[in-house]
């Protein structure tokens, strides 16, 4: 009989959904916001903790640490072993990448063993769930990372890494970014080299994931046609709403979700609205996710935060602990729960199965 009253709860919670302007309670939204696994998949708190900040208590600073990803109900984090563009021109890109790793295995989860578990598949997301902890990933931010080495792919796999952004706001030696299109000095390729396809076989070869955020349109296009397994973008929002390079037009919608992939919106202000007021807020994060669901269906969508790699957030979203606040403005848009449990979690578990079964697969050559 707990069974069958536990399959009951489920199936009407899965079917919850409340009209347009239907206010949710405060255990509603509760309820709602504990039955999803939220996986947050661009995070930047290791910027904070290689630097020696101690996050298992609430921080006066930055929108991350322990006490405010429980208040969040924050099931799942992939942490940003970000690579400033400055170390490429110092020939250090592979060492920042090696300290910040570092820093998410050793400052986060070994740190905190009992709130933190590092996880390197999607089994291993739904485990931490279980156990009660916060599944702690990787994903490398800036190709230069590797540089031009694609052994070293294998080395930062091996290291937990799960998905490598492609580009920073630098375009490397094999794929152009969209940060820096309107420099004449810099040198373009046109999308992808040779050795960027080869950095994308290999990817896929390893089961990790493809992450275009920040790269060209080209550059995406390019990367959409070579990929074996489906790509995504770790946080990037919608162009029809926010004209910024950095952001995906309908069209790139489309075709990512054509072929498996996930558009994961990003909280930054800049990336949401160029209005100068009223202040950026929660309805703008929204307002995206919304018309990304609309133009492509639920099954496409997910969140990216960028919180701590962003100066300013959305009023409503000022940092982890306020993923609730989301969850009630999906319910009053008329999301039901079901939805909300993909967006949040759902999308990107299957994606990251979707990549683990292609790796598993022979490649061409193989």
């Amino acid at each position: 009989m707990p069974v069958l009253r536990l399959v009951i709860w489920v199936a009407l919670l899965g079917a919850m959904a409340f009209p347009q302007g239907r206010k949710p309670s405060d255990a509603e939204v509760q309820e709602v916001h504990r039955s999803a696994i939220l996986i947050d998949t661009h995070n930047d708190l290791p910027t904070r903790t290689v630097r020696g900040v101690d996050i298992g208590q609430r921080t006066a600073s930055g929108h991350t640490d322990l006490v405010r990803l429980r208040e969040g109900g924050v099931g799942a984090v992939f942490f940003a072993a970000y690579v400033a563009a400055g170390y490429a021109a110092k020939n250090q890109s592979a060492h920042r990448a090696l300290e910040m790793i570092d820093s998410v295995r050793r400052d986060i989860v070994e740190r905190y063993p009992d709130d933190f578990m590092l996880a390197l598949r999607a089994d291993d997301i739904e485990a931490a769930q279980r156990k009660g902890k916060i599944a702690a990933l990787i994903g490398v931010e800036g190709g230069h990372a590797i540089e031009n080495s694609v052994r070293l792919l294998g080395s930062y796999y091996a290291l937990g890494a799960r998905y490598m952004t492609l580009t920073h706001v630098n375009t490397n030696d094999w794929a152009d970014s969209c940060g820096d299109l309107k420099d004449p000095k810099v040198q373009h390729h046109n999308g992808l080299t040779e050795l960027g396809r080869e950095v994308i076989a290999e990817m896929n070869r390893l089961g990790m994931l493809v992450d275009i955020a920040h790269v060209s349109d080209k550059t995406f296009w390019d990367v959409l046609e070579v990929s074996r397994a489906p790509i995504f973008s770790s946080h990037s929002s919608c162009r029809a709403l926010c004209e910024d390079p950095r952001d995906m037009t309908d069209e790139m919608i489309r075709a990512l979700a054509g072929k498996g992939g996930v558009i994961q919106i990003n909280f930054n202000p800049g990336f949401l609205t160029k209005r100068k007021s009223p202040p950026v807020n929660l309805a703008d994060v929204v307002a995206h996710i919304d018309h990304a669901v609309k133009l492509v269906g639920v099954e496409a969508v997910g969140i990216g935060s960028d919180f701590d790699g962003i100066e300013q957030v959305p009023v409503g979203l000022e940092d982890v602990s306020k993923f609730p606040n989301l969850t009630r403005a999906l319910l009053e848009k008329g999301y039901s729960a079901s939805d909300i449990r993909k967006i949040y979690g759902g999308n990107t578990l299957r994606l990251m199965r979707a990549v683990e079964a292609a790796a598993r697969r022979p490649g061409p050559g193989s």
